[in-house]
């Protein structure tokens, strides 16, 4: 037998409260234990029920969906959170991720697709609605371009290409000659490149520069013309 989920429904509109309950209930291990039409209510209604799902419209009257959801994570031990929205709005999902949401769904969602979502978000696990996928992924690899970035952004341009091709085992000479530089000058390179990122020796600043994919800002050379 299914564990029995306890659900707090919260939505300023009584008549969605009215169809997301029929829709739960028709799960014979879905129990909607308390309603809500205000984010302020939805909270008094988490901490005295102790729901184990707290479905929240992100946009309430009062106090927002999203700040009832940071409230509800911090003080109901248990209870997980999916946010409802009627629009894919990029910053409001990521702030709902960041306030602890488990799960954050569009209205537009299929009945079943709703019970999956309560019932997968029960279990500890997370759902995204699919047509908010890409932004994620996206927002990610922006992410991590920002941090990849970041840990060359003491370097100047020229330095950049120099530990580009430290990275690829180049010496000094080899670097000199791709470079159209004198040897003395790529030792000074790579000397200041060491002393910015931190490292002591050639060896590091290689791993350094593959760690954080220097090949995604400097293109690897033509191994041709080493």
């Amino acid at each position: 037998m299914s564990k029995i989920v306890r659900i707090l429904i919260a939505d300023d509109h009584s008549v969605v409260r009215a169809g997301l309950r029929a829709l739960l209930e028709r799960q014979g291990h879905f129990r909607v234990v308390a309603e809500a039409g205000t984010g302020e209510e939805a909270v008094a209604k988490a901490q005295e029920n102790h729901p184990d799902v707290a479905v929240l419209d992100i946009r309430m009257p009062g106090l927002s969906g999203i700040e009832a959801c940071r409230r509800i994570v911090e003080s109901v031990p248990g209870c997980r959170v999916i946010m409802l929205t009627s629009y894919a709005e990029d910053e409001l999902l990521f702030t709902a991720i960041q306030a602890g949401a488990s799960g954050y769904i569009l209205k537009r969602i299929g009945d079943n697709e709703l019970v999956q979502a309560v019932e997968r978000v029960s279990r500890g696990e997370g759902m995204l609605d699919p047509a908010m996928t890409s932004t994620v992924f996206q927002e990610m690899r922006k992410a991590n371009q920002a941090q990849q970035a970041a840990a060359f952004s003491d370097l100047t341009p020229q330095e950049l290409a120099v530990l580009a091709l430290v990275a690829e085992g180049l010496t000094n000479r080899q670097i000199a000659v791709k470079l159209y530089l004198g040897e003395g000058t790529v030792r000074n390179y790579v000397s200041s490149v060491l002393a910015k990122i931190g490292v002591s020796n050639r060896a590091e600043a290689a791993a350094y520069a593959v760690k954080h994919n220097i090949n995604e800002l400097v293109p690897p050379s033509n191994p041709d013309t080493k």
